[in-house]
């Protein structure tokens, strides 16, 4: 058993906010706008504006989202599915077999200070995927039948006029979901200081824009992780590891 943890959702760049992390670990999940044609209706900002706890811009809420990982649980969604264009993602993802999993992380903006979080922004575990099966490639998808396919019919990607995912993953439903609370990978002095989940669980060195990288897990790295997310927010850096 394996994982990967890959950024995901809201920030400066896309569409220019943030979602929201609180003192109590609760978080608001915001996709990243949808930057490709779709040809199948996709909710908007404003669509998601009434089931957020948080303020939309209102120059967003004509924006059609990307709605990508998708979690049942989450409006608009059916199933938990998560597909990837990007090589840097697709790559450590097509590795990944049914069975392993796949941790989302996002930045969030601190709604208040507290203790545990860091002072402005920071990188947080907001959901996880135990793999239903093994990963389809771009290619593999193109060869599947209709009932193989099926699972993946609301996925944000194949909803483009063109399917570019080069990875699509299907999250198994008992063992996958969004989280009730957000789970820190900042350090409480800085977003971009990595705490001991990515500098000593993870592959990588929490040197540079490590919130932008991919994070690789082996299977005690894995579990740790597991176990961490059930914890209360303020306890998970005295985690005795």
């Amino acid at each position: 058993m394996k994982a990967v943890a890959i950024n995901v959702g809201a920030n400066t760049n896309e569409p220019g906010f943030r979602a929201p992390v609180r003192p109590d670990g609760r978080f608001e999940f915001v996709p990243i706008p949808e930057s490709e044609p779709t040809a199948r209706a996709v909710p908007t900002y404003g669509d998601l504006a009434p089931h957020l706890d948080c303020p939309i811009p209102e120059h967003v809420r004509e924006t059609p989202v990307h709605l990508d990982p998708e979690f049942p649980e989450y409006p608009f969604c059916e199933r938990y599915t998560y597909g990837d264009e990007h090589g840097v993602k697709a790559g450590p993802l097509s590795a990944l077999s049914a069975g392993d999993y796949l941790f989302f992380y996002a930045t969030l903006s601190v709604a208040e200070p507290d203790s545990w979080l860091p002072p402005e922004w920071g990188a947080f575990l907001v959901g996880q995927f135990r793999l239903a099966r093994d990963p389809v490639t771009g290619e593999q998808f193109r060869t599947l039948d209709a009932d193989r396919r099926t699972p993946f019919d609301n996925n944000a990607h194949v909803k483009r006029e063109t399917n570019d995912a080069r990875v699509l993953v299907l999250g198994d439903a008992d063992e996958s979901g969004l989280y009730d609370r957000a789970v820190s990978l900042s350090r409480p002095d800085g977003g971009t200081e990595a705490n001991w989940l990515v500098t000593d669980c993870s592959a990588d060195s929490g040197r540079g824009p490590w919130w932008r990288r991919p994070l690789r897990f082996d299977e005690s790295a894995t579990r740790t992780v597991l176990d961490v997310t059930g914890l209360e927010p303020d306890r998970i850096e005295n985690y005795q590891r």
